[in-house]
């Protein structure tokens, strides 16, 4: 079988694919803040040479216009900007040029502007700053003025250098993070690999118990999950144990008998013998009892089944009896006992239709087997106290009165067994199969034994209807 994808390198790749997103994200965010703090740095560097330079304007006043080309010097700092000045008199004569920038009237209004300049046109970012007005004066006329220039382009490589000096760490942590990232999944996956070795080692037939040695939190419904499956599988061997024990112990007396009586009514044959209506008799009775044996193997394993998975559905208790009760006429007019049944109403709730209507059925033939003829069988149901029973009577006289004070029947009217053995068996798995409680209790005033069938308190899944 080939290999499934790992579970390591999935969390590894979405870890590092994650930290690539942030990372770009976190470079276009650097990009475009940088960008604008450039802007904010350069148009306050522009601002504090305006100021600078209009302070010497006086000194200048009457001079010859000073114009020089800087030298292309190299740069002494990476963040140093090549700017341009251009300095005017109060009569607009230029005073002083400085830098690449060409010539451009100085605009009447302070502030900064992109200007278009030179030939073919070139961006600048210019700042215009007038000096302060003469009391006598008019404000904005007749006063020095100065305008600094800065290339656009030179804003621009300075807003992705600072961009790059923030983008080039993450690049460098990238490889650093992927080695640490790895080794802390690797270190945070042990308790899983743990729990694969284990589950690999797993001994079906030995209780695990994975809660305690994985008691972490994200493992729980797992090892709940395993335990479970265990259990039932420990539960079916064990079923499969009990009924082939029970298959070999219940067949072994009527397969016996089936063979010596097979046997006699062959040497009988061989002597010309007819076969004796004793023989033929035991013969039938003793085939009857296998198959019923068998009847009731099946029935118990089919309780087994749904104990260990199947899942209930809301049933009619009330019709589910009524329906036992009609298919047991035909065997009760037979024996000549009557039926009946008393029950309050409707009772709704989840079960197993199928496997109560069984367990009904070996009560009541139990009933008709063992009591009798003229025996009164009964079977009751009681939704409020969440409970089923079958009874049957009447009791010997006098003896009603002191078992409606016992706790427990008395001695002398204990419940016969259940036909072969196996219907207790039976009823007892359906009772489990409910989370029910099966045992003999003791019976209502006229009656002589009663076996009930206990249920739980019902939730809120379960309905009740109340009695007319």
């Amino acid at each position: 079988m080939r290999p499934g994808r790992s579970l390591f390198g999935q969390l590894l790749a979405w870890v590092l694919g994650t930290l690539v997103v942030l990372w770009v994200c976190a470079v276009v965010i650097g990009h475009r803040t940088g960008s604008e703090e450039t802007d904010e740095l350069a148009d306050g560097m522009l601002a504090s040479v305006a100021m600078l330079v209009l302070a010497q304007a006086p000194q200048l006043q009457g001079r010859q216009a000073l114009q020089a080309d800087v030298p292309e010097t190299p740069l002494l700092h990476e963040y140093q900007q090549r700017l341009s000045v251009q300095l005017w008199d109060g009569q607009g004569r230029l005073l002083l040029q400085l830098g690449p920038a060409p010539r451009t009237p100085l605009p009447a209004t302070d502030g900064f502007a992109m200007r278009q300049l030179g030939q073919p046109p070139e961006a600048w970012r210019s700042f215009t700053r007038h000096a302060p007005p003469d009391p006598a004066g008019v404000a904005g006329a007749g006063t020095p003025g100065v305008m600094v220039l800065l290339h656009a382009d030179d804003r621009k490589d300075l807003s992705w250098d600072i961009a790059g000096h923030m983008a080039l760490p993450g690049l460098w942590l990238l490889p650093v993070a992927t080695v640490v990232l790895g080794l802390a999944l690797r270190r945070g996956l042990r308790p899983l690999d743990a729990l694969a070795r284990r589950l690999r080692g797993l001994d079906p037939l030995a209780p695990p118990d994975l809660a305690r040695e994985h008691p972490e939190r994200e493992f729980a419904a797992v090892a709940a999950t395993v335990e479970t499956l265990v259990q039932r599988f420990q539960a079916a061997l064990a079923h499969e144990r009990d009924v082939s024990g029970m298959l070999a112990h219940e067949l072994r007396t009527p397969l016996t008998t089936l063979v010596l009586r097979c046997r006699t009514l062959r040497e009988q044959a061989e002597q010309g013998q007819p076969p004796s209506p004793q023989a033929l008799a035991t013969l039938e009775r003793e085939a009857l009892r296998a198959g019923q044996v068998l009847g009731e193997l099946l029935a118990l394993a089919r309780a087994d089944r749904a104990a260990l998975g199947e899942a209930p559905v809301p049933v009619d208790l009330q019709a589910l009896a009524q329906e036992v009760i009609a298919d047991a006429v035909p065997a009760a007019s037979a024996r000549g006992h009557e039926l009946a049944l008393a029950s309050p109403g409707p009772w709704v709730r989840p079960a197993h239709g199928l496997l109560l209507a069984l367990a009904l059925r070996n009560l009541v033939d139990n009933a008709l087997a063992h009591t009798p003829a003229g025996t009164l069988v009964e079977l009751q149901l009681d939704p409020a106290a969440g409970w089923l029973q079958v009874c049957d009577g009447p009791r010997e006289a006098g003896a009603a009165g002191a078992a409606g004070a016992a706790a427990e029947p008395p001695a002398a009217a204990a419940p016969a067994p259940l036909g072969l053995g196996l219907g207790h068996r039976i009823v007892e798995r359906v009772a489990a199969a409910h989370g029910a409680r099966f045992a003999a209790v003791p019976p209502p005033a006229g009656f002589r034994q009663a076996w009930r069938l206990q249920f739980a308190p019902a939730t809120g899944a379960a309905l009740s209807a109340p009695g007319p």
